[in-house]
C-alpha cells in the first residue's frame, strides 16, 4: 500500500478521472446487488406461488437492463481510470529520460545500459499497472464487499453473515505475509531480469566481434546461465504468487460450507426463508471477487512497490555536474584553461595536473601525447562533463561552473574516438544538430569533411539507410559524416578527439586544409595520434602522464629534442615504408 502513498501526488493532479472511475465502480457495486435480491423474490413467489407470469417478466427485464447498464458503466469508467494510468507511463518515461540526459560520464560507470532499459520498460510498466488495475482491484473489492457484506446483514442475518465470515481474517494474515515476501523476491528477479536485459544488449551490439573471434558458444552458454538464473529467480516469485489463489478458494469454501450449514438449520427453523437463503448464498458468491481482488490488489502493488523504488532510486540521483545561471553573449569569447589538479572521483591519482592554455576565435590547439596521457579527460573537462576541483576553465571570463549547460554546450560541437551513426538516413544522420538544414547545406558539410563522393556512390545516397550503429560504413566513413555532422551545427568551438584515424593521410590533409577554412573566427581544438594531423595549429601540447612535457607550433616541436620530434619521425619513416610496399605491390600487379 506503500506505492498509493508514494504516487499521491499524481492521484490528486488528475483527481477529476480517478474520481469520476471510483463513482462509476460504487454506482456499478449497487446494481450488482440487485440481481441476487430479485433471484430471493422469485424464488419465494415460485415456493409460495404468489408471483404472477407478469411480474416474474418484469423481474427478469429489470436484471437484464440492469446487465446492459453495468456493461456500459463498465467501458466509461475502464476509459477514465486506464486512460489516468497510460498518462502517468508517459510521464515517467519522460521524466526517466529527461533525467538520463541530465547525466554524466560517472553516472553511466555506475549504470549498465541494460538496467537503464529495464527500468524504462518493465518496472514503469508495473507502476502503471498498479495505478490502473491496482486502484480498480482496490476499489472495487473495498466497495463490493463493504456493500455486500452490509445488505447480508441487515437485510438476511447478521448471525449467519458473522458465522460464514469465520475464515476471512485468517485469510487475511496469511495474504499479508506472503505480499511482505513477494516484495523482496520481486525486487530481486526485476534486478536479474535487469542483467539479462544488460547481457542480451551487449550481446547484439557486438555480434560482429562475437563471430570475429569464433564465441558463439561461449556466448550463448553465458547467456543461457544468466537466463537460467533470471528463471529461478522469476520462479521463487511465482512459488509466493501461487500462494494466493489457494488460500483464497480455500477460505471461499469454508465460508460457502458454513454459510449452507447455518443456513439450512435456520430455514429448518423458520428463521430464514428459502429465498432468502438463496439470495444470502449468491452474496457470498459476489464476496469471492472482493477476495480474489483483495489478494490480487496486493500482489499487484507490492510487484509495482518494487518496480517503484528501482525507478525512484534512479530519478533521485542528482546530475554530478549542477548547472549554473549565466547565459553567453552571441559573439565568439576566448577559452581561458587553467587547470591546477583533477583527478576522477574514484581515481586516487591525479589525472591531469598544471595545465595553462588560452585560446582566441581563429586559432587551433593541437593535443598529443602517448595513449593514457590525458587528452580525452581534458576535451571531457571542456564539455564539461566533470567539474574541476582545483582550477578552472573559463569563456568570456566566466567559470563554466557559473554557465548554463545548454548555453554553454551550443557553443561546443564535438566529433569523438568512436562517432555514433544512427539506424537511419545518411542525410538525418548529417542533420542531427540542425533538423531544418536544407539538402545544399548538408552536401556542403560533406564536401569539406571529404564524404560527399562516397556518399553518392552508396546504393540511394543520401537516402540510404547506414544500418544500426552505422553498420554498412566503413569506419573512415563514419567519422568524416560525423565531422561533416558536426560542421553542421556552425559552433563556436569544435572538438575533434582523434576523429581522423581511420582516414588516410591524403584525405586527412584535404580535411584539415577545410577545416582551416571554415575555423577563421571559430576555435578548433584537434587531439590525435597521428601527428599529421597537427601541422597547421597554433600552438602543440604534449601531455605525458596528465602534464605538459613540450608546447610549441609544429616546426618548434619538430626541431626540438622529446617526444614530438621521435615520434613524428618514426612515423614519417612509418608512411615511406607503407608507400614503398604500395609501390612494389603496384609494380608487381
Amino acid at each position: 500500500m506503500r506505492l498509493f502513498s508514494q504516487l499521491s501526488w499524481y492521484f490528486l493532479r488528475e483527481w477529476r478521472r480517478y474520481l469520476g472511475a471510483v463513482s462509476l465502480l460504487i454506482v456499478i457495486a449497487l446494481l450488482q446487488l440487485l440481481p441476487p435480491h430479485v433471484v430471493g423474490i422469485i424464488v419465494d413467489g415460485v415456493t409460495q406461488h404468489t408471483l404472477s407470469s407478469g411480474k416474474l417478466f418484469m423481474w427478469i427485464g429489470v436484471m437484464l437492463v440492469t446487465a446492459a447498464i453495468v456493461y456500459l458503466l463498465r467501458y466509461v469508467w475502464r476509459v477514465l481510470l486506464f486512460g489516468a494510468s497510460y498518462q502517468l507511463a508517459v510521464e515517467l518515461r519522460e521524466d526517466f529520460y529527461r533525467q538520463l540526459s541530465r547525466q554524466h560520464p560517472a553516472f553511466y560507470l555506475r549504470h549498465r545500459t541494460g538496467d537503464l532499459i529495464a527500468r524504462a520498460t518493465n518496472d514503469v510498466d508495473r507502476v502503471v499497472f498498479a495505478a490502473g488495475e491496482g486502484v480498480l482491484t482496490l476499489v472495487d473489492s473495498l466497495v463490493m464487499g463493504l456493500v455486500v457484506l452490509a445488505v447480508m446483514s441487515t437485510q438476511i442475518s447478521w448471525e449467519l453473515t458473522l458465522l460464514a465470515l469465520i475464515p476471512m481474517p485468517l485469510m487475511a494474515i496469511a495474504i499479508q505475509k506472503d505480499g511482505s515476501r513477494l516484495h523482496q523476491r520481486f525486487k530481486v528477479a526485476q534486478a536479474a531480469f535487469s542483467s539479462l536485459n544488460d547481457q542480451t544488449q551487449e550481446s547484439l551490439t557486438s555480434i560482429r566481434m562475437i563471430k570475429a573471434f569464433g564465441l558463439e558458444d561461449h556466448q550463448s552458454q553465458q547467456f543461457a546461465d544468466i537466463a537460467s538464473d533470471t528463471g529461478k529467480k522469476n520462479l521463487h516469485v511465482a512459488r509466493v504468487d501461487a500462494r494466493f489463489d489457494p488460500i483464497i478458494y480455500i477460505a471461499v469454501g469454508f465460508s460457502n460450507l458454513l454459510a449452507i450449514a447455518g443456513g439450512g438449520w435456520m430455514v429448518w427453523n423458520g428463521s430464514l426463508t428459502l429465498g432468502q437463503l438463496t439470495s444470502f448464498v449468491m452474496y457470498l458468491g459476489l464476496m469471492i471477487w472482493p477476495m480474489l481482488a483483495l489478494a490480487w490488489m496486493i500482489n499487484i502493488v507490492e510487484r509495482g512497490s518494487a518496480a517503484w523504488s528501482r525507478i525512484r532510486a534512479l530519478l533521485a540521483e542528482a546530475p554530478a555536474v549542477q548547472d549554473g545561471q549565466n547565459v553567453l553573449p552571441q559573439e565568439p569569447g576566448i577559452l581561458q584553461v587553467a587547470i591546477r589538479e583533477f583527478r576522477y572521483p574514484a581515481s586516487a591519482g591525479a589525472v591531469l595536473s598544471h595545465l595553462n592554455f588560452q585560446l582566441k576565435p581563429g586559432q587551433m590547439l593541437g593535443l598529443c601525447g602517448p595513449t593514457g596521457c590525458g587528452k580525452s579527460t581534458l576535451l571531457s573537462l571542456i564539455q564539461r562533463h566533470f567539474d574541476i576541483d582545483q582550477g578552472d576553465i573559463r569563456y568570456h571570463n566566466l567559470p563554466l561552473s557559473q554557465l548554463r549547460l545548454d548555453s554553454w554546450r551550443s557553443k561546443l560541437a564535438v566529433v569523438s574516438q568512436t562517432p555514433f551513426l544512427f539506424s537511419d538516413t545518411v542525410a538525418n544522420n548529417l542533420a542531427l544538430g540542425r533538423p531544418n538544414a536544407t539538402q545544399q547545406e548538408i552536401e556542403h558539410v560533406a564536401q569539406m569533411a571529404c564524404v560527399h563522393d562516397d556518399i553518392l556512390r552508396l546504393p540511394q545516397g543520401y537516402d540510404t539507410e547506414v544500418g544500426e550503429r552505422g553498420v554498412m560504413l566503413s569506419g573512415g566513413q563514419k567519422q568524416r559524416i560525423a565531422i561533416a555532422r558536426a560542421l553542421l551545427l556552425n559552433a563556436e568551438i569544435l572538438i575533434l578527439d582523434d576523429a581522423l584515424s581511420a582516414v588516410d593521410g591524403r584525405t586527412e590533409y584535404e580535411i584539415l586544409h577545410n577545416l582551416r577554412q571554415w575555423g577563421k573566427g571559430r576555435t578548433l581544438i584537434i587531439s590525435a595520434h597521428r601527428l599529421s594531423a597537427l601541422t597547421e595549429a597554433n600552438e602543440i601540447l604534449v601531455l605525458q602522464q596528465g602534464a605538459v612535457t613540450q608546447r610549441g607550433d609544429h616546426e618548434t616541436l619538430a626541431a626540438q629534442e622529446g617526444w614530438y620530434r621521435d615520434m613524428y619521425r618514426y612515423q614519417q619513416l612509418e608512411a615511406a615504408l607503407d608507400e614503398d610496399e604500395a609501390a612494389e605491390d603496384s609494380n608487381h600487379g
